[in-house]
């Protein structure tokens, strides 16, 4: 029988110190992966967060388009001796120098439209462009609109008819909804 002598390893004294030190390495790694990991989470979190508050803007804004399409609604219905007169709550017969959408007292002073299928609640109201209420709008200070009304022939010389003054309004509109969203729309009609 023969026998074999054990091979002899080569550099033996090296392989003694590695011990250990690949699962070192493995460490850092894993803690490094676990950092990213959590890094990626917390932002697909904030970013769901801001598409959601988007959101939420985006149907306070529609609201908001419905709350000043009711105080159209309602302005079209009122004659010409309502809308020389404030009329509570909601209507100012004057552009009150001194509105502010954001101080101005919502609850108390404007139409509560309602609260729509989201739970935006609505509130609009309404400005005649004039600084004085109560006048007409000739003879006071108004911003308004001269509109020619058609009439008349050159050739059997008819007088042609007065034209129509119409004022401005400005409908202001105060949407709010879930989680503390506010939007204001304004716009302006004759």
């Amino acid at each position: 029988m023969s026998t074999r002598r054990p091979q002899a390893r080569p550099f033996p004294a090296l392989h003694r110190k590695q011990r250990g030190v690949v699962l070192f390495v493995a460490l850092i790694v894993l803690v490094a992966m676990t950092l990213a990991g959590l890094a990626t989470m917390r932002s697909v979190d904030t970013n769901n967060v801001i598409a959601g508050n988007l959101a939420l803007r985006n149907a306070a804004t529609g609201a908001g388009d419905a709350g000043l399409e009711a105080a159209r609604n309602w302005l079209v219905t009122q004659d010409d001796s309502v809308l020389r007169n404030d009329s509570a709550p909601g209507y100012f017969a004057n552009w009150q120098d001194t509105f502010n959408h954001k101080t101005f007292d919502w609850a108390g002073s404007s139409t509560n439209v309602g609260t729509d299928s989201f739970g935006n609640t609505i509130y609009y109201v309404v400005h005649r462009m004039c600084r004085d209420s109560g006048a007409a709008i000739t003879g006071t200070v108004c911003s308004k609109v001269v509109a020619e009304t058609q009439g008349g022939s050159e050739k059997d010389n008819a007088p042609r008819p007065a034209s129509t003054e119409k004022p401005y309004f400005r409908l202001s509109a105060k949407v709010i909804g879930p989680r503390n969203t506010v939007s204001y729309l304004q716009s302006f009609v004759y």
